[in-house]
């Protein structure tokens, strides 16, 4: 079964013929504890004001040995030590919710909280999720001449552009 809060996706996922359910995490998840095997959250933390009550109900509705799949962008992906290094906002860093101001690009992204690989596999690990895997991504959107060293970087997770974690609850 999908839970998500778009309604266009769900659509999308029940002409696929996939069960669905429409809830957000700003309340409890319309689902029974330890019922889940996997719970997916892809590129959806960063967004999140309450990120903390998010993980704990991804562990409350997985089962024990359950996976959570998590990604989201690196704070200290290696472009943004370099912009940093210079007096640039990192990509992906938000401080205005209206337009962009000292980073590259022009897009709002809407991020609220943003994870190296440390911080993020330590806060996991504070709501008894474990990392038994974290990965590096590139991002799409890295310039053409620039993408081969991005792909380099995927190497190392905690340069990567984008976290890739698999993480498991105790049990």
């Amino acid at each position: 079964a999908g839970i998500d809060w778009s309604a266009p996706s769900l659509r999308q996922a029940r002409k696929r013929g996939l069960p669905v359910l429409r809830a957000g995490l700003d309340a409890r998840l319309p689902v029974r504890s330890a019922s889940a095997d996997v719970v997916i959250m892809s590129e959806l933390i960063e967004h999140l004001v309450d990120t903390d009550s998010a993980i704990e109900e991804a562990h409350r509705v997985l089962k024990p040995g359950g996976s959570l799949l998590l990604s989201t962008p690196n704070l200290a992906a290696w472009y943004n030590r370099a912009l940093l290094a210079g007096g640039v906002q990192p990509v992906f860093s938000e401080v205005s919710m209206r337009s962009v101001f000292g980073r590259p690009g022009s897009q709002v992204a809407g991020h609220l909280r943003m994870f190296t690989k440390r911080a993020l596999v330590e806060f996991l690990a504070a709501y008894g999720l474990q990392a038994v895997q974290v990965r590096g991504a590139r991002y799409h959107d890295v310039p053409a001449p620039l993408r081969p060293l991005d792909r380099l970087f995927c190497r190392w997770p905690s340069m990567a552009s984008i976290l890739l974690v698999q993480a498991r609850k105790a049990g």
